[in-house]
């Protein structure tokens, strides 16, 4: 197996490269550094590049499986799959805003959230998510607040028992880690019960940190040198793994998620 790219620059290539063997009816253009088009439709790579960090040794089996399936959703979503159909497999995703960099606002199903975040939805398959745009949304006849009202009952339903892990630090402070390996890990912020499960043993109000789509870590308000520990690694994860989200962190309270504490303020 060819050794992993060093650069973005490279890895892109490379990737434009072994679509182009893969599925050589396609039209692939290479349109800036970690994205790409096939077919006219958007391709970001960022995800995928910090992916494959993690296996280099495995990059081109990632790399195909990830082209397979995005290009598989792509045939699903232009199907017009009825509502009654898709209703139950809706679920959503926490997005930062800066995904708008490079995707039309307009044509992407959200509703905007905190802590510069965006809730999207996708339609979960047995291998694969299908994203949804507004184009599916006004051919459903729904609106995207109706949306998000589904996702979160989807959301309850997923995995209604929870695997959540407590841990105490040395200075005094709680965790709970919710590591489900399922895609929705960071999702579970918009749970209606968060604060029901998590209370009695982060208190009142506690803070969360979910820095990217498949890492949830709840911890107490303090003391502050173990949230600032936390919020430390949690900025670094931030930076590394793929899907990210936010580098700070969110506020619970019993009335709900109120983005960081200074926006609390």
């Amino acid at each position: 197996m060819p050794q992993l790219p060093d650069t973005p620059e490279q890895f892109s290539q490379a990737v434009v490269d072994l679509v182009r063997r893969r599925h050589p009816s396609r039209a692939v253009a290479l349109t800036g550094t970690l994205v790409l088009t096939v077919d006219g439709r958007h391709m970001g790579l960022e995800n995928l590049w910090r992916t494959v960090q993690r296996a280099p040794e495995r990059w081109v089996e990632t790399v195909e499986h990830h082209v397979d399936r995005v290009l598989e959703g792509d045939q699903l979503a232009s199907l017009d799959i009825p509502f009654p159909v898709a209703r139950a497999r809706i679920m959503p995703r926490i997005q930062p805003a800066s995904i708008f960099r490079t995707l039309d606002r307009e044509q992407v199903a959200h509703v905007q959230w905190v802590n510069d975040t965006v809730i999207v939805f996708v339609m979960d398959m047995p291998h694969y998510t299908v994203s949804i745009g507004t184009e599916q949304m006004i051919r459903w006849g729904v609106t995207a607040d109706e949306l998000e009202e589904i996702a979160r009952a989807n959301l309850e339903r997923y995995a209604p028992n929870l695997d959540v892990q407590v841990v105490r630090s040395n200075e005094g402070g709680r965790a709970a880690i919710i590591s489900m390996h399922d895609g929705y890990d960071a999702a579970r912020l918009l749970m209606g019960d968060l604060h029901a499960r998590l209370a009695s043993q982060l208190g009142r109000t506690f803070l969360v940190a979910a820095p990217a789509r498949d890492m949830f870590l709840a911890m107490t308000g303090d003391p502050e040198p173990f949230v600032s520990r936390l919020r430390a690694r949690a900025e670094q994860e931030y930076h590394r793994l793929p899907y990210p989200i936010c580098s700070d962190l969110f506020l619970v309270t019993p009335d709900g998620v109120a983005g960081t504490r200074a926006e609390a303020a």
